[in-house]
C-alpha cells in the first residue's frame, strides 16, 4: 500500500498541500470514470484526511479537477506550471520545494508543486541525482540545489 504523502495545489491565490491526493488520483486514473465522477471521488477522498474550510468546496473541487486532468495528461498550457520536485526528504530537497514556493508567490503565478520522495517514481522520472527541480516536464537542475534567480528564470520561461 502507498504511503500517504503531502502534495501542494493552488487552490484560490493559496498553495494548499492535501494528504493522500496522489493515491486518490492513481487509484481513479484507473477506471474508466467521468471528470465529475472522478472529482466527486477526489474530494470525498481528501474531505476524509483534509480539512476543507466551509464554503470553499467549489474552488477545492476546481483544483482536484485540475489536478486530475493534469494526472491523466488531459491538461492545458493555459492550466498553469506544474512543478515537481524529487529528493529523499533531505535539507536540500525541503529548502528547494521552500525556495520554488516562495518565488512563486512572490512573482504572483500558481503552480502545481509536487515533491516526490519515492525511490521508484523518482528512477521513472529519469533522474539520477537529487534534489532534482521538474518544470512542466523538463528536467531543469538535477544534484545541486539552483540559485533564486536560476529558478526564477526558468519559472519565467515556463
Amino acid at each position: 500500500m502507498d504511503a500517504a504523502t503531502q502534495r501542494f495545489i493552488r487552490i484560490g491565490t493559496a498553495s494548499i498541500g492535501l494528504i493522500g491526493l496522489d493515491i486518490a488520483l492513481n487509484s481513479i486514473a484507473q477506471q474508466e470514470v467521468s471528470e465529475s465522477k472522478a472529482v466527486d471521488f477526489l474530494f470525498a477522498e481528501i474531505s476524509r484526511q483534509n480539512y476543507i474550510p466551509p464554503g470553499n468546496t467549489e474552488k477545492y473541487r476546481d483544483a482536484l479537477l485540475t489536478a486530475y486532468r493534469k494526472h491523466c495528461r488531459l491538461a492545458t498550457e493555459e492550466e498553469g506550471l506544474i512543478i515537481r520536485i524529487f529528493g529523499t526528504g533531505c535539507v536540500s530537497c525541503n529548502s528547494l520545494q521552500t525556495l520554488v514556493i516562495e518565488l512563486l508567490d512572490r512573482l504572483k503565478l500558481a503552480a502545481d508543486i509536487e515533491q516526490i520522495y519515492d525511490p521508484d517514481e523518482i528512477g521513472r522520472a529519469g533522474v539520477t541525482r537529487t534534489p532534482a527541480l521538474m518544470i512542466n516536464g523538463t528536467i531543469k537542475s538535477a544534484g545541486l540545489m539552483p540559485t533564486p534567480a536560476q529558478v526564477e528564470q526558468w519559472i519565467q520561461e515556463a
